[in-house]
């Protein structure tokens, strides 16, 4: 999708909103679209109404015309028409000559900018999708830690580290996940550096970045077990976020984290009954190897708190758990520290991104109690799984503030969702509201 700000010309289509239609129905002529009904027309219907006019355009092209009027209309339209261009075919014969759909934004001179930064954030945001939607034969790790490389700019650096380095810094979790795979796992560390900015502050962002998991020798079922693949929806959400924030310019320092691997099963593979040793010295009962992404992540949170982040976030589809509870439209999240999770809730709310606070409490840490370790990766009762999850990071986020995500259910969806006009897949989930966070926290 291409943004234009200007003023649309005769042979542009236009889209408006007619009362006589329902929520999500479209009219088409050839000249223009019309979306209603209006009644509810607050920024989310105005983004839902963008994606859908784009969507009845996505198999043309052309230019699609809109006006805007306020900050809030034109963050709206942009990053809903993008939604609705997105096409998540990256295999189909004919992708790369599909036809182009450009945005012909009417909007203030002083919005322009605005225009351009979300364009810039979506196009992030479309990348994130298209890693979450890439197979697991085409995405190891080590192509998404090569991906990551090609982000690396003048304040912005990448490098990864494979199975031996991992080994040799005493990530005993992480290790452990990715015994069982022939695919070398990597630890990708982004650092963006902005010149001039004040010390005292390091963002820390942590994702999970499981690119294909099977469970392990704890097998998932085969029903639907190909959507593993979005496993790493939140390892691609902090990657591209980073990028994005570094394009933009904010002025953030950032460290970024993301903890790649397979959880296969073979004769290596790391089995129930299994003591691991966590970076941080601490010792984990393995009751369950499919709970293994708060076993990557605690080596990679410890990681991050290690290399000097102040305030961390950290960004995985961990628990089935949160997505009963809360379905395909919200993230549950939690935090450790009520300023930052002000600064995550006005991020979340200004980003669009959907998300509700869950609670921490030291009681349920008896949950994960071992006889035999420190603490087990699970419980055998099958209640408060994502809380339990969170409980259990948050032994490894060190000392200061911390936020934990857990995006199962938005960042990779098993159905088509009307709002947005999403496709089965990856939704980028988390790109707009680490941005609106970083916004936040810039100098």
């Amino acid at each position: 999708m291409r943004v234009e700000t200007r003023e649309p010309s005769g042979s542009d289509v236009r889209a408006s909103i007619d009362s006589d239609l329902r929520a999500g129905d479209i009219r088409r002529t050839d000249t223009e679209l019309r979306v209603g009904p209006p009644g509810r027309l607050d920024s989310d219907g105005l983004r839902s109404a963008a994606a859908w006019a784009a969507r009845a355009l996505r198999a043309y092209g052309g230019t699609i015309a809109w006006h805007a009027e306020n900050a809030e209309q034109v963050r709206a339209l942009v990053e809903g028409t993008a939604y609705g261009a997105y096409d998540p075919g990256l295999f189909k014969d004919g992708y790369a000559s599909r036809p182009e759909l450009t945005l012909a934004l009417d909007a203030p001179a002083e919005l322009h900018e605005l225009a351009s930064r979300q364009a810039t954030v979506m196009r992030h945001l479309d990348t994130a999708r298209d890693l979450a939607n890439r197979p697991p034969n085409d995405l190891p790790p080590v192509a998404l830690a090569a991906h990551a490389k090609s982000h690396a700019a003048e304040h912005l650096t990448v490098e990864s580290h494979g199975r031996d380095w991992i080994e040799s810094q005493g990530m005993g979790a992480f290790a452990a996940v990715a015994s069982g795979s022939a695919q070398d796992p990597q630890l990708i560390v982004m650092r963006y550096e902005p010149p001039g900015v004040p010390e005292g502050v390091t963002i820390g962002l942590v994702g999970k970045a499981i690119t294909f998991d099977s469970g392990g020798i704890s097998l998932k079922q085969p029903l639907r077990m190909q959507d593993m693949k979005g496993d790493m929806s939140g390892g691609a959400a902090v990657l591209e976020a980073t990028a994005a924030i570094a394009e933009l310019g904010l002025r953030v320092r950032l460290l970024t984290v993301v903890a790649s691997t397979e959880n296969m099963q073979d004769g290596r593979a790391y089995k129930p009954g299994d003591i691991v040793r966590a970076a941080n010295g601490k010792t984990i009962e393995i009751i369950n190897t499919d709970a293994e992404g708060r076993l990557v992540l605690a080596d990679a949170l410890h990681y991050a708190r290690e290399s000097g982040a102040t305030h961390i976030a950290d960004f995985a589809t961990l628990t089935g758990a949160m997505s009963i509870a809360l379905g395909d439209l919200y993230a549950g999240w939690f935090a450790n520290d009520d300023d930052l999770a002000a600064h995550v809730d006005a991020a979340a709310q200004t980003s669009g991104d959907l998300a509700w606070r869950f609670p921490l409490h030291p009681r349920y840490r008896r949950y994960v109690d071992s006889d035999f370790a420190d603490m087990k990766n699970g419980s055998e009762l099958r209640e408060a799984g994502a809380v339990l999850a969170a409980e259990f990071l948050r032994e490894f986020s060190g000392e200061g503030p911390w936020a934990h995500f857990d995006i199962a259910g938005p960042a990779f969806i098993r159905r088509k969702r009307p709002d947005y006009a999403l496709d089965q897949g990856g939704t980028g989930y988390g790109v707009r509201l680490i941005v609106e966070l970083a916004q936040r926290f810039a100098a």
